[in-house]
């Protein structure tokens, strides 16, 4: 039987977008540098970019809405060094748009395969999962984020390409901006909305996000959107000087999950994972997937959310 470049038959490789990162770890025999491992590639755009990603399941189209590298969280597992100066001062909305159209069809005619990075990944992993509106910094924070948003929403409005979902990912402090709400009330109910909690307590979430806002301000940010459509829950835990959270903790993070959906949450998923790039940040490290598991399995038994490890 004829095998992949991953060394793996055919009916194999084309269900590795199903796998959590775990599972293809095993399948793979190893991390998964080749795909998930690679860091994003801007190619030659200033403000687009794409990856394959674990929780995508596949490809995922970037927008850097924060090419500033502006942020209010400085969490520990991020890998922006933010002591080197940043490429752009702003997001160039017209020239995002015309990097996005022009990634989308790179992507579209598989040329992306030419990319050094993607040579080796099995088709499956090259189909385009979504368009994120991430990057350097926190997206809703981005001075034209509203219009950003709208770009992207034309672009496949036109039906140049093939309907694809558009996902903000987010820290959820700044859900309440007028301009961020009216901006989500141009998704679809396709499109997601993954919000970030990484704590159960403000000593923790100080540890580890070292936000500019209170863990209260982002439950009841992640509540009142919840209430409107479902969102996925992200949640990283790292290890921090070799040491992982509390147990007191994580029932702090799981009581925050019943809250959230005893008030009412809509909430699809709770992605747990851990860091898995380099950071500026020496003191933070991979949790074991037996710690992640637990994690999960402590979601799954006293909220009853879907919770999967990455």
């Amino acid at each position: 039987m004829w095998r992949s470049e991953f060394n793996l038959p055919i009916p194999q490789c084309m269900t590795l977008a199903t796998k959590s990162r775990s599972e293809l770890n095993s399948i793979l025999g190893g991390p998964t540098d080749t795909a998930f491992g690679c860091p994003r590639d801007f190619s030659v755009n200033r403000f687009v970019y794409t990856v394959v990603s674990s929780r995508a399941r596949g490809l995922s189209v970037g927008v850097n809405m924060n090419p500033d590298k502006y942020c209010n969280f400085d969490c520990g597992y991020c890998e922006v060094n933010r002591d080197e100066p940043p490429r752009e001062a702003l997001l160039n909305v017209a020239v995002m748009a015309e990097e996005l159209e022009q990634t989308l069809e790179l992507v579209q005619s598989s040329q992306i395969r030419k990319r050094p990075c993607y040579r080796n990944v099995p088709d499956e992993l090259l189909k385009l999962r979504h368009v994120a509106l991430s990057g350097d910094g926190e997206p809703t924070l981005c001075p034209c984020f509203l219009e950003a948003v709208q770009a992207v929403v034309h672009i496949r409005a036109r039906g140049k390409f093939p309907f694809f979902k558009i996902v903000l990912i987010t820290n959820a402090s700044a859900l309440n901006l007028p301009d961020v709400d009216e901006g989500l009330r141009s998704f679809t109910p396709r499109d997601e909305i993954w919000v970030k909690l990484d704590a159960g307590t403000q000593e923790y979430m100080d540890s580890v996000n070292k936000a500019g806002c209170t863990i209260e301000q982002v439950v009841a940010n992640i509540l009142r959107l919840a209430r409107q459509r479902p969102v996925i829950i992200q949640s990283l835990f790292p290890s921090l000087n070799g040491a992982e959270p509390l147990e007191s903790e994580i029932e702090a993070y799981v009581e925050r999950l019943t809250e959230l959906k005893g008030g009412g949450a809509q909430i699809s998923l709770v992605q747990v994972y851990s860091a898995t790039r380099p950071t500026p940040h020496s003191e933070c490290g991979h949790l074991s997937l037996r710690s992640l598991s637990h994690i999960a399995r402590r979601v799954r038994e006293a909220t009853g959310l879907k919770a999967e490890v990455f």
